[in-house]
């Protein structure tokens, strides 16, 4: 059992540098995400791992811990009632207001390895073959190197491309490497990806009309999902889409956004909030 101390360290540390909020009714979750740490650095223990970046307060040993909290599960496709509200109501609506060729930016915020700006590219690149090109320019950013890195190769395993990709997709977009899948260069090639801080402020990323910030709230504190939604909303123009994550929301926790009717989880910029008033 990790002392009240100690967790209370951790959990501190790791909200200052993520905005995750650990509380004590999740203390068991740490057991399984540092092993990995605890094995790479020789403690034999968690409290010894917690005694350790305590005592010492290493930056790196601090960034690992909150990196190995942070990573969230994802999937190609995750939620696909979303990507077909992106298909079906974003890119038209967008498409409408711009012109068929102006320039589009979308941000898929907290992109993990890579799955949701990889699913949008290939979403993207069927509506081409449809005569409904879209001049997009797709950012995936994180605060994890390590989940950057694998998404930048592109690569991988037969368990992941299975999780929500259809065959079909698949085939088309991937080869087989040894026991690992990559996806194309023409893919691949679509999506830049960044190391970024939600909790930072978003300016130095430039302006976007879309953002995915999907199952990233839901690990926030109240004040902290209405700063971040905030930062987002200053960072788009008044007729930007938001979309979030399945139960998560904006309205009540900023009016920085309006909930499209009937449409779950898409919002759009309110024309009449101020950007000044972000946090």
């Amino acid at each position: 059992m990790l002392p009240e101390a100690d967790f209370a360290f951790i959990a501190r540390e790791v909200r200052m540098r993520s905005g995750l909020v650990l509380t004590a009714d999740r203390a068991h979750i740490l057991e399984t995400k540092l092993a990995p740490l605890m094995r790479i650095g020789g403690f034999a223990s968690l409290k010894e791992l917690a005694a350790s970046a305590r005592s010492r307060r290493d930056e790196a040993m601090l960034w690992a811990i909150t990196d190995a909290l942070t990573t969230c599960e994802t999937l190609f496709f995750r939620d696909k009632a979303l990507f077909d509200l992106f298909r079906e109501t974003v890119v038209p609506s967008l498409l409408r207001s711009r012109g068929p060729m102006a320039p589009v930016r979308i941000l898929s915020a907290a992109c993990s390895s890579g799955q949701e700006p990889y699913s949008l590219a290939m979403l993207l690149d069927e509506l081409a073959e449809q005569a409904s090109p879209v001049n997009a320019e797709i950012i995936g950013v994180d605060i994890s190197d390590r989940v950057l890195e694998k998404a930048k190769s592109g690569l991988y395993s037969q368990f992941e491309v299975q999780r929500g990709l259809p065959v079909r997709l698949l085939v088309k977009h991937f080869e087989k490497v040894n026991e690992m899948w990559r996806i194309s260069d023409r893919i691949r090639s679509a999506v830049q990806f960044q190391r970024f801080n939600l909790l930072d402020d978003l300016h130095p990323l430039g302006r976007f009309d879309v953002v995915l910030c999907r199952n990233v709230l839901v690990s926030f504190d109240q004040p902290t999902r209405k700063s971040t939604l905030e930062r987002l909303a200053g960072s788009m123009p008044e007729d930007g889409f938001l979309l979030l994550g399945e139960g998560e929301t904006a309205t009540g926790v900023t009016d920085a956004f309006e909930s499209v009717a009937d449409q779950r989880g898409l919002y759009r910029r309110n024309a009449h909030w101020k950007a000044s008033v972000a946090a």
